[in-house]
């Protein structure tokens, strides 16, 4: 890829650390423990995007002559939102804070994510399968219109930052807004991986639909115990 491409995409993904450690402030300062949460969540988040990038895809470009800068660069968003649940409830428990931390992290992902498929579309990666051109393709470097995967993925985050926002505008379901984010980013992206030019393993189904699965079962589940835990606190009051 030409380099002005790869420094920008660099550059976006250093700002997306850099607005989410600003975001992050603001809450860690209820309490020193939450510094400690936050980078567990950055790290098993970088973690996850990782290993979800191994499993899906990697591995398929062993034999490939660029290997290690592919495997070395390679990521995906999926894995990057299991990881960091991951690491922001094992950090939790580990340092014993117990309140929600799920609606700032509602804010985080998907303003972290937009940055990310801003460097996609200036990279020239992620991209959607080809398709006949129309008014919504965009062509790749070879000049093949294809669906706008990083595009569209863009927009949806986008969609979602604004439902977050008024949730929290409106003071609806306080700390559970995380969950309804990974819900819906777990329905959608399982959904318009059908469109994305990605490996298929099992199919027309590739590792990131199993991802995105793990990610709305994730976001159900912690709804539900949520809810409950919301539900039995209310009784005992």
């Amino acid at each position: 890829m030409p380099f002005p491409n790869s420094t920008a995409y660099g550059w976006l993904m250093l700002a997306g650390i850099f607005v989410s450690i600003a975001l992050w402030s603001r809450v860690a300062r209820r309490d020193e423990r939450l510094v400690l949460v936050y980078v567990a969540a950055l790290t098993g988040a970088f973690l996850g995007a990782k290993l979800v990038y191994l499993g899906a895809e990697g591995w398929l470009h062993w034999h490939d002559a660029n290997r290690w800068w592919i495997l070395a660069t390679g990521k995906s968003i999926t894995g990057a939102l299991l990881g960091g649940y991951a690491g922001v409830e094992i950090a939790k428990r580990l340092v014993g804070y117990t309140s929600a931390t799920g609606d700032w992290f509602a804010v985080i992902a998907p303003v972290g994510i937009m940055l990310g498929r801003v460097g996609c579309l200036l990279h020239g990666c992620c991209l959607g399968r080809a398709c006949e051109p129309a008014w919504f393709t965009m062509n790749d470097a070879a000049g093949v219109p294809r669906w706008p995967a990083a595009l569209v993925e863009l927009l949806f985050n986008a969609a979602m930052l604004g439902v977050i926002l008024l949730l929290r505008r409106k003071e609806l379901w306080p700390d559970q807004h995380f969950h309804i984010y990974l819900m819906a980013y777990g329905c959608f992206r399982f959904g318009h991986e059908f469109l994305r030019a990605t490996p298929q393993i099992l199919g027309p189904i590739s590792g990131y639909h199993i991802a995105a699965l793990g990610i709305a079962a994730l976001g159900l589940v912690g709804f539900v115990l949520r809810r409950r835990a919301f539900t039995l606190a209310g009784t005992r009051g």
